[in-house]
Formats: structure tokens, sequence, C-alpha cells
């Protein structure tokens, strides 16, 4: 129970406050953290920061993405509860904390971590920056175009088709569940963050979508890094379709703008894409302004 329902629920039907305060007790002592199984041993775990996956075998565990270390141990123990396998991959979708803080949790419990070969000097480079080396744990295997390995039943393939949200970007793919984990290339009805400081491009973003296309079929679950409305972090081809066109349009309606001789501050002061009623929420700067760097650098 969340605690939006909750105060919602108290306000509706008007409970007395002695049973409104054993709702409040018994809703504070609840995990805070929410775990869904999907099929063929994965699931989906949420807390804060980017959706987490697993794969549960026989063999071993699997966990794509950490999220941040009190979040990671919460899974861990969780995982422990239904299983005693070793983890033998942790995997990174890509650098950014809310997506790999957490890995320091899995030291001494993961065999290895996984990553694009950018993501893992994204991640190096960030906590150089940040004197944070000690409080990081860093991909020891990396890949430029795809990676394979068999757990179990299932095969997990990690595939890169180029600069999207960063420079290095993967799609984790369990294919026999064909459940595909995006990571940040798609964030659900919520304006993405395009970091063009560790090699984003909206415009090979848009290629990346319509490779992830042809890629999949219409029976692949995605799994999304982040969504507008926290229960619809998995979704379909048409989420995919909705996003590039998304993306299709910010950079022809920031095109236009510049071609009509507008500048960065007026543009900035965009309040929608015309054309697309896909996102909500604030938050549609962290698209204008990259969108106009990079078509104004060409």
């Amino acid at each position: 129970m969340q605690r939006r329902h909750f105060l919602q629920a108290s306000a509706l039907t008007g409970v007395s406050l002695l049973t409104a305060k054993n709702l409040l007790a018994q809703l504070l002592a609840e995990d805070p953290y929410q775990m869904k199984d999907l099929r063929g041993g994965v699931g989906v775990f949420t807390e804060k920061g980017g959706t987490i996956a697993y794969l549960i075998t026989k063999e071993g565990i699997v966990v794509v993405d950490s999220q941040f270390p009190e979040q990671s141990e919460h899974l861990i123990g969780a995982l422990k509860k239904t299983s005693d396998q070793p983890i033998p991959y942790l995997i990174n979708t890509h650098h950014h904390g809310d997506h790999s803080g957490g890995n320091i949790a899995f030291k001494g419990l993961a065999g290895h971590v996984v990553a694009h070969a950018n993501s893992a000097t994204n991640q190096r480079n960030v906590a150089e920056k940040q004197n944070s080396v000690e409080k990081n744990l860093f991909p020891d295997v990396t890949f430029t175009d795809s990676w394979k390995q068999k757990i179990g039943t299932e095969s997990i393939k990690m595939h890169y088709f180029g600069a999207g949200h960063t420079n290095g970007d993967s799609i984790v793919h369990f294919e026999n569940a064909n459940i595909a984990h995006m990571g940040d290339l798609l964030f659900n009805g919520r304006y993405p963050f395009i970091d063009a400081s560790a090699g984003a491009s909206v415009k090979s973003w848009v290629k990346v979508l319509d490779k992830t296309q042809k890629t999949f079929d219409k029976n692949t679950l995605f799994v999304f890094g982040h969504a507008f409305d926290p229960e619809k972090i998995t979704g379909g081809q048409e989420e995919i379709k909705l996003f590039k066109d998304y993306l299709e349009k910010l950079l022809a309606y920031v095109g236009k703008e510049i071609k009509a001789g507008k500048s960065k501050e007026e543009i900035m002061k965009t309040t929608s894409i015309p054309g697309t009623t896909y996102m909500q929420g604030a938050g549609i700067e962290r698209s204008l302004a990259p969108a106009y760097d990079e078509l104004v650098a060409g």
C-alpha cells in the first residue's frame, strides 16, 4: 500500500484516528521496496533509482543495475530469502549513479560486473572526479558490440546500438523469457535526461530505438529505467514507438525554431513539444537544451 493511497483512503472514508494510526504503523513497517516476478524467472525490483531486473535460476542469479548501496542491500537480502545460489554476474545498463551506485554492495558477492566499454570508462571517470573510487565496484568484463552468456536454461545477450542517453547504454535481453531491460534508453512518459557530458546524442538515440524496434518482436516485454507512472516500468513496442516519436518531434521542433532565428533562451521557454502528448510532468528543459546544443554543433 502506497502512502498516497493510504492518505486518500483516510480522507474519503473518515476512518477513526485510532484506525488511521494502526494503518500508518503497518504501512511504515512494510518493506520500502517492491519486487515483481515477470516471467521465465525474471523479475523487477523498484525502490529508489533506476529499475533493477533480476534472473533467478538453479545455477545462479543475475542482477541488472544496482540503484544505490542501501537499495542493493535490500535486494540482496530479498534474493537470499528466495535462493541460495551465487551471483555470477552483475550487469550495468550504463554508468549513472542511480543504476550503478549500488555496485559496491555486491563486492565479494558478484563474480563479475559487466558493462559496455564506454560505460565502464564513464563510471571510472566520474568516480575519479568525485574522489569516490573506493565507493565503486567497476566492471571487469566489457564489450563493444554485444556480449552473451548462458545461465541455467536462460541465455542473456547485451546489445549496443550506439549513443543515446549516454555513449555507453546497453540493452540486456533475457532471450528465452524474451524480456529486454532498456535501462535509460527509455523514460516511459517522463522527460529524459540527455547526458551530453557522457556522449549522449538525440539524433543517434532515434536510430538506436529504430534498431530496437527491428531487433525485438511484438512479444518482447521491455523493462524501462524510469516511468512517470511508477506502475508502468514495463511495456511493449508501443512505448518504444512513442518515445522515438517524441525524440523525432523534439529535433524537428528545435531545428525549426533555430532556423527561425530563435535564441536558446527563447527556445528554453517552450512548455510542450508540438504533436506529442506522451511526456508528462516537469523537466522539458532536460530535452530542449541538449537538442539545441547538438543541432547547433551540427
